[in-house]
């Protein structure tokens, strides 16, 4: 799913007004019959709803959704933010058709407001109309909302936050969930002011597809469709040696738990053989948790010899808790001058390239490297705000000819080309030690079971996103670990499957 800027969002809505052809108020009635049928399957009607309305499109969406519910069996209580004579047509055409029924207010003095504590508000003031920070009469009611415990849904985009970048330190709407149309905004996927949107539900208007399918955009959206599209199928007569042979480097004395996750991990992705190579005085752990995996023994206590027959492994995973002890960082650049097909590289093997970037030239070209944002850091520098991170992460992608994922929330796939997709799954729950771990291991298994990079990088993410969401669900955010996650990433498989 193609991610747009907020001019060419607007350039989309005129073209399909244009060349469906549609009115702007028929386009409007569209996207308010959406979100309304959205608001009727999750709240009940049993709770009242106020609606913040601006003077733009985003009201008019507002005032329409308000008319649809009242009829639907809602109470429905309409704040207009801004005098009648400030609205746009359609926003005063949509003002007009409000039943009697709808309680209203125009500009009164927002703290006199007495909104129930049940009531769920409805954010439709700006949308992705905002430029610049927020100011009088918006900035009064949006800092009002933001200290209410209501519910809060806003439509489209936060009132506040831009589309793309620029929004760091910025007043916006806090939403529980943000019912955008279309597709997501850049904003919402990012860090700086991310948080905002809260959950993010895509719902789709309809827009024409000749202008989407036209628009240029190096920003993607991971859908369950995307990551479906990317599924190679299984032989009928394959076996064990035609879908790969992953090896895993990865732990070390008192680290072995790395190892651990990322074997369960690589067991659950379809390749043929996982082999680990470890201490030998660790091989018991690994052999009680997962009796199918292969073993390369090392004679000291960290990575510090090369395992046998490399070329025998169709892809190798290396960092997860692997340490940085001079031994280890002397195998692991013998490892990357020996080896030249395509890497997982993760954790401590990150950190090595980082100390000493004359490596990055054996880096083999098609790797995947997975950098939280302080590893991301350590390999590229300090940022002053997000899009000069991202231009950071395209010139680190292209200088490597290899996949950056940059984890965390809607963690960020990156391709040499600049191509960058957004996932779509994961939970909160997932922030603990071990998630990247998993993570690693998953993406070595998919690279030997014979994805390319990039396919590999889009559905292994998008998941491990899915099983840690599975795994919520079973135990929730706050109970759920990092153990838990390989045997949710099958089942993730079989839904997408």
């Amino acid at each position: 799913m193609k991610i747009l800027t907020g001019k060419q969002i607007r350039e989309a809505d005129r073209f399909t007004i244009e060349h469906e052809p549609v009115s702007s108020q028929d386009l409007m009635e569209r996207a308010s019959e959406v979100i309304a049928q959205w608001i009727c399957n999750h709240i009940g009607q049993e709770k009242p709803l106020y609606f913040f309305v601006g003077k733009g499109n985003n009201g008019g969406d507002g005032l329409a959704v308000a008319r649809m519910l009242y009829h639907a069996g809602y109470s429905c209580y309409v704040y207009l933010v801004f005098g009648k004579e400030q609205l746009s047509a359609e926003c005063r055409f949509n003002l007009d058709r409000l039943p009697d029924g709808v309680c209203r207010q125009e500009g009164r003095i927002v703290q006199e407001l007495d909104i129930p504590e049940d009531a769920v508000i409805v954010d439709a003031m700006l949308g992705t109309g905002v430029t610049g920070p927020l100011k009088e009469p918006v900035l009064p009611v949006v800092e009002m909302i933001n200290l209410l415990p209501n519910r809060v849904i806003a439509i489209d985009l936060p009132s506040g936050l831009g589309t793309e970048f620029g929004n760091g330190g910025k007043t916006v709407v806090m939403a529980e969930t943000t019912l955008t149309l279309e597709f997501p905004k850049l904003a919402m996927l990012l860090p700086e002011a991310g948080d905002a949107c809260g959950r993010i539900e895509v719902l789709p208007i309809d827009l024409d597809t000749r202008y989407l399918d036209a628009a240029p955009s190096p920003y993607y959206y991971v859908t369950e469709q995307v990551a479906r599209t990317q599924l190679l199928p299984r032989r009928k007569f394959g076996h064990k040696g035609t879908f790969g042979h992953a090896l895993l480097v990865c732990g070390s004395e008192g680290m072995m738990g790395a190892g651990i996750l990322a074997t369960g991990a690589a067991l659950r992705s379809g390749c043929g053989l996982v082999t680990l190579h470890l201490p030998a005085n660790e091989r018991v752990a690994v052999q009680a948790n997962y009796p199918s995996a292969l073993l390369s023994l090392d004679p000291e206590r960290c990575f510090s010899i090369l395992p046998v027959g490399l070329n025998r492994y169709a892809a190798i995973g290396v960092g997860c808790g692997m340490g940085h002890s001079e031994k280890t960082v002397a195998a692991f650049e013998l490892l990357l001058r020996k080896y030249d097909r395509p890497m997982v590289l993760d954790a401590d093997a990150l950190n090595i390239l980082s100390a000493d970037p004359k490596l990055r030239a054996f880096v083999p070209e098609g790797s995947i490297l997975t950098p939280h944002l302080g590893e991301l850091k350590r390999l590229v520098g300090e940022w002053g705000d997000e899009q000069q991170k991202l231009d950071k992460v395209k010139k680190l992608a292209a200088e490597l000819r290899s996949v950056i994922v940059v984890k965390g929330a809607h963690t960020m796939i990156c391709s040499p080309e600049g191509i960058c997709w957004f996932n779509s799954t994961g939970c909160a729950g997932m922030a603990k030690g071990g998630s990247g771990d998993v993570l690693a291991g998953f993406l070595t298994g998919l690279l030997a079971r014979g994805y390319d990079p990039m396919s590999a990088a889009v559905l292994g993410v998008y998941v491990h996103g899915l099983a840690g969401e599975k795994s919520a669900a079973y135990y929730g955010e706050e109970g759920m670990n990092s153990g838990d996650l390989p045997d949710f990433l099958a089942e993730a498989l079989m839904e997408i499957q």
